[in-house]
């Protein structure tokens, strides 16, 4: 009869960072086993439910015993099973007493073709098996692949010492109301489990059925079986308790906080208004990495003086609770205090000999070393874009002081924000202590670019300097390891070309990148292999954006040096491939390219459409119409009127598909033929002015 299974292991606190890999792994693992097994039926549900003191899992519509298989077996080759006289031989009757059919003849047995030679086989009804001693494999396999950080080893009550996550105190095991004969860790299965250590009834809960256990963990055990259900309980009494106030929950915390707790109550706290005075990422970061606290905000993004813990316990009198909690934070507070104040104390420009003693990499010298390399990149990268090269030079020297400060020595996540705190402090320029956080970005997929140009000219620096110079040593990405994280830097800086639409040659860039390393030992010019990688970087950017590797590939075939202009090339390529003339102009510059490619060592050098040799209708319409549509092309495309341009173009179907009718290219008469490569030539140029239109061919 099929039935709901439930498997539970009770254990001491489980490790709150990996529960729910745990939970979803022996989840996943029972049913899987059980599948494979053939115990489930096909609208089966596996629920995961893991708390700190728990791994379960229960499935919906169990076999309490796997369906009878026909199963057909190979016997023997029918040269070994009979002897030269055609009679059974000694080797099959040995074989068919070792598959446990001794008293089988020649005559119960199939002979069947099997490969090139004939076999003897035999069909038969397996049956089923019961679902407690597949279950008691499975669990053992499941449990011993289970992703523990780190294993434990303990004794139990009876001396024998076993391994596990934690130490396990219950087995649960019910198929329906039914116990099944389990044992794992020196446990028998029973049908008991525990609930939460200070609000449950007390003793172990008896489950009846395994339909009822997430309903009776919840209403005897005050346990919310679910992680899932706790964290979204969590969420939902945060922005209750938030009232106007904004809450900072990262899913992050709340993933880890629902995995510390199993009855979830939320509390408010408070800590002194004179800690708001230490620049709030500080406090947030405090609150949130050493004691999994909740921050408020105002609507504007102010930090406030009240926040949020989460609690696993439910009190009328939560005072203790929150007395407690309100004592814990205060000496973190105070100590982003006081590593803020004592920062202060020194100026950013005062700790650049410091910088001496850090080192970058043992081939690249140290951080004082690659300071230098990175100001004089941004002082040449402003200089191109007419931005303030003594703004980006600054910027771009006092950038990473802020790591030999308290703050960000305690902190690291904060590096760049605080730099730009202390050197407001320091009396700074704005656009240089915003370089000090801007130039790490973006940091990530979709974050934000460097709002002033200074920040701007500082980050490209910073990434082109990381990108020339570690790949110069041989430490470019490999397969998925890219420990440098040049594929991110190199993404950044396409990024910022396109999105900003900076007029600047990538070549150049990379060639002041190079030009900065002069007289390194161990510097190998690498540019040409690092533009080749950030333009497949900016491959797979434009493809997630929408555009189509086809409608990506004819703009970035042509190896482009700039790419302010990218996405207004790629737009027009969509508007060229949606008219009726796409397809057989983007056919037609396909078969040119292939042409022109085949030929050009025969062709002279720049030559001249000449208009005598125009013999044919076909290629004297073509010229004519290429001639009355050139400065049309031109001009749209000065004007980065791209779409226009591709669009006139549109206007040579009919002339380019006769053409390519009624002219012999290859014509036997060598001037003949070089004019008509000249007028190929010519209107490959205009074609292909925008984009490679040759790579919308299908």
């Amino acid at each position: 009869m099929n039935q709901t299974l439930l498997v539970e292991i009770q254990t001491e606190e489980l490790p709150p960072k990996a529960l729910v890999k745990l939970g979803a792994a022996f989840a996943n693992g029972i049913a899987n086993g059980l599948k494979a097994r053939d115990f489930l039926e096909p609208d089966s549900v596996v629920t995961s439910y893991a708390t700190p003191r728990r791994l379960a899992v229960s499935i919906t519509n169990v076999r309490a015993t796997s369906p009878d298989k026909s199963i057909r077996e190979k016997v023997l080759p029918v040269s070994v099973a009979l002897d030269k006289d055609g009679n059974p031989s000694a080797p099959l009757a040995k074989k068919l007493a070792a598959l446990g059919f001794p008293d089988l003849q020649i005559s119960d047995l199939e002979r069947a073709q099997d490969g090139k030679a004939e076999s003897f086989f035999y069909t038969y009804t397996a049956a089923g098996s019961a679902l407690a001693g597949a279950l008691q494999d499975v669990l053992q396999e499941t449990v011993a692949k289970l992703p523990i950080p780190k294993v434990m080893s303990y004794q139990r009550p009876d001396g024998e010492t076993v391994q596990f996550v934690r130490p396990v105190h219950l087995l649960l095991a019910l198929h329906g109301e039914q116990v099944l004969p389990l044992s794992l860790l020196g446990l028998e299965a029973g049908r008991h489990t525990m609930g939460h250590r200070f609000l449950s009834h007390g003793g172990q809960i008896a489950v009846a059925h395994a339909d009822q256990y997430a309903a009776v963990l919840e209403s005897e055990g005050k346990v919310l079986s679910s992680a899932e259900a706790r964290k979204e309980s969590i969420r939902k009494q945060l922005l209750e308790k938030a009232g106007a106030d904004q809450v900072l929950m990262p899913e992050s915390l709340l993933d880890e906080v629902a995995a510390l707790v199993e009855w979830p109550v939320v509390y408010e706290c408070r800590f002194e208004d004179e800690f708001l005075a230490v620049p709030q990422e500080c406090l947030i970061l405090t609150m949130q990495t050493n004691q999994k606290y909740f921050a408020l905000t105002d609507a504007n993004g102010k930090l406030r003086s009240r926040f949020l813990i989460v609690s696993n316990l439910a009190t009328d009198d939560p005072s203790a609770i929150i007395g407690g909690n309100e004592r814990v934070v205060r000496p973190r507070l105070s100590d982003a205090k006081f590593f803020f104040e004592q920062d202060k104390k020194k100026t950013l420009e005062s700790r650049l000999p410091q910088l001496a003693n850090v080192v970058y990499h043992n081939k690249l010298g140290t951080q004082a070393e690659r300071t230098q390399r990175v100001m004089r990149l941004a002082g040449t990268i402003a200089k191109r874009l007419g931005y303030d090269m003594l703004l980006a030079e600054r910027g771009a020297l006092l950038a990473k002081t802020d790591l030999l400060t308290d703050m960000v020595g305690e902190f690291p996540e904060l590096q760049g924000i605080m730099g730009t705190y202390y050197a407001r402090h320091d009396g700074e320029p704005e656009e240089v202590a915003l370089a000090a956080s801007e130039h790490y970005q973006p940091r990530f997929a979709g974050d934000a670019l460097p709002s002033t140009n200074t920040g701007l000219v500082v980050a490209l620096a910073d990434k082109l300097e990381t990108l020339v110079g570690i790949w110069a040593i041989g430490l470019q990405p490999t397969g998925e390891k890219d420990p440098f994280a040049l594929r991110r830097h190199a993404l950044g800086v396409m990024r910022m070309l396109v999105e900003k639409r900076l007029p600047l040659s990538i070549s150049e860039l990379l060639a002041d990148a190079a030009g900065v390393f002069e007289g390194q030992p161990a510097f190998k010019d690498p540019t040409t292999d690092v533009k080749a990688f950030m333009l497949d970087r900016l491959r797979g950017m434009l493809r997630e954006r929408g555009f189509t590797p086809n409608e990506v590939e004819a703009v970035l075939a042509q190896n482009p040096d700039r790419v302010d202009d990218v996405v207004q090339r790629l737009e027009a390529v969509q508007a060229f491939a949606a008219l009726p003339e796409s397809s057989s102009l983007a056919a037609a510059n396909k078969r040119i390219t292939n042409i022109l490619k085949k030929n050009e060592e025969a062709m002279p050098q720049d030559a001249a459409i000449k208009a005598e040799l125009l013999v044919e209708p076909a290629e004297s319409a073509l010229a004519v119409k290429m001639k009355a549509l050139e400065s049309d092309v031109a001009g749209a495309f000065a004007q980065g009127d791209f779409t226009g341009a591709l669009k006139t173009l549109a206007q040579m179907r009919d002339e380019v598909d006769a053409f390519f009718n009624d002219v012999m290219v290859m014509a036997e008469d060598l001037a003949l033929r070089n004019n008509r490569l000249a007028l190929l030539s010519s209107l490959h140029g205009m074609m292909n002015r925008v984009a490679d239109i040759s790579k919308l061919a299908a």
